[in-house]
């Protein structure tokens, strides 16, 4: 071996541990990337323990009757979900399952309907006697996990399901606007029908 070759040897020697300390820095720092994303909570299955409850009979619906019940508009004044507006409804609400990928899981819902049963004061506190409604449907743009859009609608199913369906049939069809879909559904879902041309 002549003193060139073994001078050389021994450079890359001296080279190998950093090579491998710049490689072992890239992947720490592409773990850490990786691990700092962002979570969309519109997607977020993980869903928090609902929180910022009201004293018990703070809250009162307009009627107990299934038919024309209405929440309290101060617990439930209804709330949009900002990914959803007229321009990418076909994009969004219009696509067929949109709905199940930003529906909040059971057991937020389930603990969100239990505790909103005491805030609207029901002598009848069994929850399978509620609908854990969204006041503005998905379907239309309601948000999903906002508690002033979520409510304990007495019977299960009821009517302003079908009105909702209807409405949302007319939006993804071009008849009716998405704006005035929810406004219907907020002033009065009882006669909300009467938008459709």
């Amino acid at each position: 071996m002549t003193l060139r070759s073994t001078a050389a040897a021994i450079a890359a020697l001296l080279l190998l541990p950093s090579c491998s300390s710049t490689a072992s820095q890239a992947s720490s720092h592409h773990h850490r990337a990786d691990s700092q994303k962002p979570v969309s909570p519109l997607t977020d299955t993980a869903a928090p323990v609902p929180t910022g409850s009201l004293p018990p009979g703070s809250c009162r619906a307009s009627s107990l009757d299934p038919n024309t019940t209405h929440p309290d508009p101060r617990c439930t004044p209804g709330a949009l979900n900002p990914a959803v507006m007229q321009a990418n409804i076909h994009q969004t609400v219009c696509v067929p399952g949109y709905t199940k990928t930003i529906r909040p899981p059971v057991t937020y819902t389930d603990a969100l309907k239990r505790q909103q049963i005491r805030e609207y004061g029901y002598t009848d506190t069994n929850p399978r006697d509620y609908e854990e409604d969204h006041f503005i449907p998905l379907s239309l743009g309601g948000a999903p996990r906002d508690s002033h859009n979520l409510w304990p609608e007495p019977g299960n199913p009821n009517p302003k399901d079908d009105v909702e369906f209807k409405l949302y049939k007319a939006v993804c069809a071009g008849t009716v606007t998405l704006a005035a879909a929810q406004k219907a559904i907020m002033t009065d879902w009882t006669t909300a029908e009467q938008i459709i041309r």
